[in-house]
């Protein structure tokens, strides 16, 4: 049996951690994707995997030598009401393993079973939400956003049960950890100062070991801090919305993780909701922000213990650092667009420019991505006409565009160079939900995954023209709008 070198650094924390459990077998496991690059770039063996005992471990039917098959214990708040312990309900960490430039991940089975942290659940997965975090996850990677990946995707011959009877599925999913906010909310609750401690220190040693020293927990917060304003940031620049930002669904790593009800805007609007379990537009695309603020504030509340003896002290510490991350989030906020306008330098009035942009857009119905993407086509041409032809207010976008080519005189450099820089930050393929929902529906009705291997080729080259896939470039129709996403459980 080809072995996987695991080094298990979570599983040789306390056992109050986590709850050791094996997968549950299936009946009859068939593998439907490997991620055959990502599987080499963590130094494991393609065609061990692709065969019967690599495929047995990717659906938990069987364990290789040195997996440790824990489930992690973590707490969390759920749009905004405090469960003290949730936990892996159907997740299962198989064991880490160190790739070829010597970073450490994760590799975790999603849909693998029943754990002590289920909650009366099934612990499996359906394939519809399986294929949706397989090919956003790897669309974020494309795209340049710190994000978990998808190793594998496998059938498991099982039915589960949902609104109807579904296909079973298990994801592979490959994270640098997956420690998250509710996992230091989990020990505050308790009031297990030892335990944080050491989990703050794992993490330093772990995802941040320019933070070791004596305050290396205040540099801890600070640091996880910066990771989630550039995140977050990120996310606001490529119309993301994650559609769950729960405490337990925020990685401490600074990577996007739990793409449950996720989406991507098609016409933009700030308050753009998806999610189906977001009644009151709690994670809506302009709550983003400031709710990842708000659980930064419930991290830092974890920490205090841990920042000073001395209450009051922690809390003015801890408030200090999190006075950081508004300048910093608006910083890489300003800076993503800027790259999106092809402007290499700053003057004051280009937050309004952008702000201006954003508003003609929602006032008239414009696709976000078309939006940048065409000003990236025609940015070295008198006009911008087919950028224009995306508003239903095509005067008031003349006005901007006005604003815009104006200053962009004021820019150095060559127009052809300017071209480039912004062809490649703004892409023309976007995970978008009828497309997915196309590819679901093939894969669950008609046993069909052609769709998806198309769609997750064209998602892996985003800001390249396709010739033959413009298809899925186009914004939805009336008729083909996906106006609610469902989390997977």
């Amino acid at each position: 049996m080809v072995s996987i070198a695991f080094d298990n650094s979570y599983a040789r924390l306390p056992q109050r951690f986590f709850a050791a459990v094996a997968p549950t077998p299936v009946a009859a496991p068939k593998l439907i994707r490997l991620n055959t690059p990502l599987a080499s770039e963590l130094g494991l063996d393609v065609d061990w995997l692709q065969g019967p005992e690599g495929v047995a471990m990717l659906s938990g039917n069987g364990m290789p030598a040195g997996a440790a098959s824990i489930a992690t214990a973590y707490a969390g708040h759920q749009f905004g009401g405090f469960s003290p312990q949730l936990g892996d309900g159907r997740a299962i960490l198989l064991g880490e393993v160190i790739d070829k430039s010597g970073k450490r991940y994760d590799l975790q089975l999603k849909g693998a079973g029943p754990t002590p942290f289920s909650r009366r659940g099934d612990g499996r997965a359906a394939l519809g939400p399986v294929l949706r975090e397989y090919l956003v996850s790897e669309a974020m990677a494309a795209l340049g956003v710190p994000t978990t990946r998808a190793l594998a995707a496998v059938l498991t011959g099982e039915i589960v049960r949902r609104e109807t009877l579904l296909p079973g599925a298990v994801l592979t999913r490959v994270a640098s950890s997956h420690i998250r906010i509710g996992t230091f909310q989990y020990f505050a609750a308790r009031g297990d100062i030892e335990a944080l401690r050491l989990l703050a220190d794992h993490v330093i040693a772990r995802h941040y070991p320019a933070c070791a020293g004596e305050d290396r927990h205040l540099a801890l917060l600070e640091a996880v801090i910066t990771a989630q304003a550039a995140l977050v940031a990120q996310w606001m620049t490529i119309g993301f919305i994650h559609g769950v930002m729960n405490t337990d669904n925020m990685s401490i790593a600074g990577e996007t993780i739990d793409y449950g009800p996720c989406a991507f805007m098609d016409t933009y609007h700030p308050t753009t909701v998806f999610s189906s379990i977001d009644e009151h537009g709690r994670y809506a695309f302009g709550n983003q922000p400031p709710i990842a603020r708000w659980n930064l504030t419930r991290l830092a509340e974890a920490l205090l213990p841990l920042l000073a003896d001395d209450q009051s002290k922690a809390v003015s510490i801890a408030e200090n650092a999190l006075d950081q991350f508004d300048p910093q989030f608006q910083a890489r906020l300003i800076t993503g667009f800027r790259r999106k306008l092809g402007l290499a330098t700053n003057e004051a009035e280009d937050v309004e420019l952008i702000k201006a942009l954003l508003d003609t857009m929602q006032q008239g119905d414009a696709d976000f991505t078309l939006v940048f993407r065409r000003l990236s086509e025609e940015v070295g041409q008198e006009s911008a006409a087919a950028c224009r032809s995306l508003f239903g207010n095509p005067a008031a976008f003349d006005a901007w565009e006005a604003r815009w080519r104006q200053r962009l005189l004021r820019e150095s450099g060559l127009a052809e160079a300017r071209h480039d820089t912004m062809m490649g930050v703004n892409p023309m393929y976007i995970p978008r939900n009828h497309q997915i929902e196309a590819v679901i529906e093939a894969a669950v009705e008609r046993d069909d995954l052609a769709p998806f291997e198309v769609l997750l080729g064209v998602l892996g080259q985003p800001f390249d023209a396709q010739p033959g896939h413009e298809e899925y470039a186009r914004p939805p129709a009336a008729h083909e709008r996906v106006l609610a996403t469902f989390c997977g459980t």
